[in-house]
């Protein structure tokens, strides 16, 4: 998740001490040095300056070292750092990236942690869920983004539409309104997995299911496949290619064109849509993907990053005192407001509230969920049986056997 360029070198030290440990710093030295990765562009340059400011204020002798890391190539050198004996005390990962490092046996489990200290049962679930395997947490949920729907107020209006939807029944009675008049009503790409997951979800679905020691594909179920009717009810409002992801082309560019009524995007896609088209500026709304009914927004996809601690970190007690800061209520409501994510708990969407995007995608993600828990679901996504299956249905093909093909991939691909 990128939100803007950090100013800072890309290792930052600063004195600070971690307190309650229970351990002697640094072996017989007057400091102990803890080593952090964070992900590029995942906090500014004023966030971290100011926690490390703070933490210093607090905890004079502990050297703390934070190196930014690209997400490209990601996964294979943390695979590598936790393999070795050189690895870093506190790595930011991506929330659903969490039982791939697990399964080797590598991560430290924070379950008395988070229990006892973080609050675990306000977390959002979409971040909480892929940091527990088998019981047992080891991911620690830091920050979530997830998709909206972002409208043009103009359009709504010209079509008399004074309020966005709040249930499903009621967005396609409303996307279907808005398609007319050379306007598309809402512009759906016919491959955009991650937003027929939620459709899925709602149904009572499951993309994958775990059954007997394994998991197996479960595109064929009749609760995903009612997803998927809903999916290509929507996708029918508008010209949106079958065939084809929301990168291709970017529906940020068609969108900008100032003929597409809406699209399904995270808040932050507004900002590419307004320089692309200043005419637009305060001309964008955005409103929770709604749900079957109206007390509860539909599921989403949650994207976000957890915080773990190597099992072979060489401070690690002191690395997970950085985690339990970093996650803690004061730090989380400064970074949701620094750079508008969606903070860690439900009970803190409230910090968000002056931002209409981020307040829409908070509601959203008190509903989010992740992509099933297989350490194995990486290579489901290499290779992603469910794009041309949501093709072939939006082609014509008969829903229930090409979901059987699909799932039937699906289930190859995880096995271990």
């Amino acid at each position: 998740m990128t939100n803007r360029s950090l100013v800072l070198s890309t290792t930052l030290l600063c004195t600070v001490t971690l307190g309650g440990c229970g351990m002697i710093p640094g072996a017989g030295s007057a400091t102990t040095t803890v080593r952090v990765w964070l992900m590029q562009d995942s906090v500014s340059d004023e966030f971290l300056e100011r926690f490390t400011t703070a933490y210093e204020k607090e905890h004079p002798s502990v050297e703390l070292d934070v190196t930014f890391q690209e997400w490209t190539g990601i996964g294979k050198k943390i695979t590598t750092a936790l393999e070795g004996d050189k690895a870093p005390d506190v790595i930011e990962v991506g929330n659903t990236q969490v039982a791939q490092y697990a399964e080797s046996d590598a991560l430290l489990d924070l379950t008395l942690e988070s229990v006892r200290d973080l609050g675990n049962e306000e977390w959002l679930p979409g971040l909480a869920e892929p940091g527990s395997i088998n019981g047992s947490q080891y991911g620690i949920p830091w920050y979530a983004a997830n998709r909206v729907v972002i409208y043009n107020k103009d359009l709504f209006a010209g079509a008399g539409i004074e309020e966005p939807p709040k249930t499903r029944a009621a967005w396609l009675e409303v996307s279907e309104q808005l398609n007319t008049g050379g306007n598309q009503g809402i512009y759906l790409s016919g491959q955009d997995w991650y937003t027929l997951a939620g459709f899925i979800w709602d149904e009572k679905g499951e993309l994958a299911v775990e059954r007997g020691g394994g998991w197996e594909g479960a595109l064929d179920t009749p609760a995903a496949l009612r997803g998927m009717q809903f999916y290509k009810q929507l996708q029918s409002h508008g010209n949106g290619p079958r065939d084809a992801d929301e990168m291709t082309p970017p529906q940020t560019d068609v969108f900008a064109k100032g003929k597409v009524a809406q699209i399904i995007a995270v808040p932050g896609a507004a900002t590419v849509i307004e320089k692309a088209n200043p005419a637009l500026k305060g001309k964008l709304g955005y409103f929770p993907v709604p749900g079957k009914t109206a007390e509860a927004p539909g599921a989403v996809f949650t994207g976000g990053s957890d915080l773990i601690v190597p099992r072979g970190a060489r401070e690690r007690a002191e690395g997970v005192e950085v985690v339990k800061a970093l996650a803690s209520e004061e730090w989380q409501t400064d970074l949701a407001t620094t750079m508008n994510y969606v903070p860690n708990k439900t009970t803190l969407a409230g910090v968000i509230d002056g931002e209409e995007g981020t307040r829409a995608m908070a509601a959203g993600a008190a509903h989010g969920r992740a992509t099933p828990n297989s350490p194995q679901w990486a290579d489901v996504e290499a290779d992603n049986p469910i794009k041309p299956y949501m093709t072939a249905v939006l082609q014509g093909a008969d829903p229930a056997t090409a979901a059987r093909a699909a799932s039937k991939r699906i289930t190859s691909a995880l096995l271990p």
